[in-house]
């Protein structure tokens, strides 16, 4: 069952047997209404039908109106005789014109009993004679004086009083009509070919001959359609291989949208076959019939498909595009009314002021035809200009407050006097904060000159002691001391010292540096000299740990404008970190580059000898070392007081760690 229902073939069979069928059964529809008409009575020849005696009076209608016109060698040729007198008007023009209705087959004669003259699309130079003739003629009808005399039995003498037509125009007393005119006319049914006259009277035989036909067709055609439509529902919007409806991008554009266009082309399809009727031969309008049914049937499949689809998807609401609308506008509307809820009486206040604004305004507006009511709108707009320019100003002046403490300027005092509401509140609070951060910031400075004071004190104090235990040590190791344990301790105590007084020293600068206690002196630089000299005094250093330099140096001269005694303990705490803690015979790389015109960048890389399981904003801390095991000798600061000192000189340092390796990048 589910292979039938996701079936292709079927569905395809199913569109195109749909159009088939409902053209059967309009047709079937029509033949059931003609029998219920014609079925039960005298069968007849087409000729002697209502229908067709009716198109004959309306043509000698049109014709009448040709006669009587101004111009009638618009519709006429002139006939003259040998002397050059007019003896009728032939209808050479539109004999057989491009018309295929019965008109191309009536033979006429028409002549106005007061001038005598000839209206014809008979060529003859005898026309008693033509006269005669046409009274032996199957299908004929003359009016003479009044008197009618025909074989259609529609339009014959006791027929022609109960048609409508015929006593409108008869009776008209602004121009003679039927009453002033003569005329003989008859229908050649032989030469008519295929023309409407033929096709419909072929229609109507076959019609009476096949009054059964019609009970079967529609039924069978009706059962047909009943079950195609079923399945078709069924099948619709499956595809193989899936349960889900399958929706398309026509199915996701509005369905209003889409009802509107098949709605058009639909509408377009029928004013297109009604203006068609007339103006082109029976086949070609069979043949546009039917292309404009295929039309009508493609955009009334596609409208019922996407229909089918929506319903089934339980989409079918939920695409329409004013329930789109409306859905957002009370999702607007419920979120508005909630945050109105939340909100301070500020903002309700200004939200009860603008619908006002609107309100008064609307009322004015409808009262624009007194002065003073103009007058009055004029002066709410201005004042509602005034109240809404000044809480714009409090606003960008609270702005402006806010943006100077952002940027650290606490120096700031809002006078609130000339503030209200909300605003006033803000100022306040702007006061305080500006205040609160006046004093804080206040005492964190004292804190920060506390500590400063501390750590030189106490750097000043252990200094001297200090300074007394190296002294003793170096005396100690001038004497000639046999004991080989005693010098071992003297070279330890040494060591230490040296390294106590090297953390002592560094703590104070790192202190200095981080309060921006340190006095600069900015000058110009040359920076490939300053490398080389750091690495000239580094040397023995490096050359202990089999450390091979690589430089990579530009050949000009490359100036920086810097403090040279700090710019130079920021590579000396570089190149101290590397103969520390670079790998054993290996390479230390040194590039120097201008990266752009004003911008000049150091790169100083090597292998680290331990893992570094860090990252670079950790290394960067103070008392921080890559060696977690202590091992080494440094206090973790150098690299904490290199960063500084080159942010205080305007530059900027960065780490980088990749794996094992280390790479320190200064730029200015």
């Amino acid at each position: 069952m589910e292979k039938i229902r996701n079936s292709s073939s079927l569905k395809i069979i199913g569109y195109i047997m749909i159009p088939i069928l409902v053209a059967i059964l309009i047709l079937s529809m029509v033949h059931m209404m003609f029998l219920s008409e014609f079925g039960n009575k005298k069968e007849m020849e087409y000729s002697q039908t209502e229908n067709f005696a009716n198109e004959y009076l309306y043509f000698f209608m049109n014709q009448i109106d040709k006669c009587q016109s101004s111009a009638k060698t618009k519709y006429f040729d002139k006939l003259e005789d040998e002397e050059g007198n007019l003896y009728c008007y032939f209808s050479e023009k539109n004999r057989y014109d491009s018309s295929t209705g019965i008109a191309s087959y009536i033979n006429y004669l028409i002549i106005d009993r007061e001038t005598g003259e000839k209206f014809t699309n008979i060529k003859s130079n005898d026309y008693q004679k033509v006269i005669e003739e046409i009274k032996n003629q199957s299908i004929y009808w003359n009016l003479v004086e009044g008197k009618i005399e025909t074989s259609l039995t529609y339009i014959n003498q006791d027929n022609m009083k109960y048609n409508y037509s015929f006593h409108h125009v008869s009776d008209t007393e602004e121009t003679k009509k039927w009453k002033d005119y003569d005329i003989y006319s008859f229908y050649e049914e032989e030469t008519a070919n295929i023309n409407s006259f033929l096709f419909n009277k072929n229609i109507y035989d076959f019609m009476l001959q096949h009054k059964a036909l019609p009970l079967y067709t529609c039924g069978i055609s009706l059962l047909l359609l009943i079950i195609i439509a079923f399945y078709l529902f069924n099948a619709i919007g499956y595809k193989k291989g899936t349960e889900q409806i399958c929706l398309n991008t026509l199915d996701k554009i509005p369905y209003e949208i889409v009802s509107i266009i098949c709605a058009n082309v639909i509408l377009v399809v029928m004013a297109f076959i009604v203006n068609t009727f007339d103006m082109y031969a029976q086949v070609i309008v069979i043949a546009v019939y039917i292309i404009a049914y295929l039309v009508g049937y493609i955009a009334c499949a596609v409208w019922g498909i996407t229909t089918i689809k929506r319903i089934k998807a339980r989409t079918f609401w939920k695409s329409f595009l004013s329930y789109k609308i409306i859905n957002w506008l009370y999702k607007k509307i419920k979120k508005y009314t909630k945050e109105i809820g939340k909100k301070t009486p500020a903002s309700k206040k200004v939200f009860w002021y603008y619908w006002g604004f609107v309100l008064i305004s609307i009322i004015v507006g409808c009262l624009l035809g007194s002065v003073l009511a103009i007058i009055g709108l004029l002066l709410f707009w201005i004042w509602t200009f005034y109240r809404i320019r000044k809480y714009i100003r409090n606003q960008e002046e609270i702005k402006e407050a806010l943006e100077k403490i952002y940027q650290g300027n606490n120096d700031i005092y809002l006078d609130n006097t000339e503030l209200e509401g909300n605003l006033k509140e803000m100022a306040i609070y702007i006061n305080d904060i500006a205040g609160g951060f006046s004093n804080a910031i206040e005492e964190s400075l004292k804190s920060e000159r506390l500590k400063t004071e501390l750590i030189t004190n106490v750097s000043h104090d252990i200094k001297t002691p200090l300074t007394s235990i190296i002294n003793y040590v170096d005396l100690l190791k001038k004497e000639e001391i046999q004991d080989e344990k005693i010098k071992e301790y003297i070279d330890i105590l040494d060591r230490k010292s040296q390294r106590l007084k090297k953390l002592t020293e560094d703590l104070v600068e790192a202190s200095k540096v981080s309060s921006g206690n340190v006095q600069l002196n900015i000058e110009e630089i040359k920076l490939k000299e300053l490398i080389n000299q750091s690495i000239g005094e580094f040397k023995d250093r490096l050359e202990e740990k089999n450390l091979k330099i690589e430089i990579n140096m530009p050949v000009e001269e490359i100036k920086i404008k810097a403090d040279n005694r700090y710019l130079y303990r920021v590579i000396e705490n570089i190149f101290s970190n590397v103969t520390k803690y670079a790998l054993e015979n290996s390479r230390v790389y040194i590039d120097m580059k201008k990266e752009e015109k004003d911008k000049t960048e150091i790169s100083i890389k090597n292998i680290s000898k331990e893992k570094l399981n860090i990252s670079s904003e950790e290394l960067m801390q103070r008392f921080v070392r890559g060696d977690k095991s202590r091992y080494t000798e440094g206090s973790g600061l150098g690299l904490s007081i290199a960063k500084s000192l080159t942010e205080l000189q305007g530059g900027k340092f960065d780490i980088y760690i990749d794996g094992d390796l280390f790479k320190v990048v200064i730029s200015f």
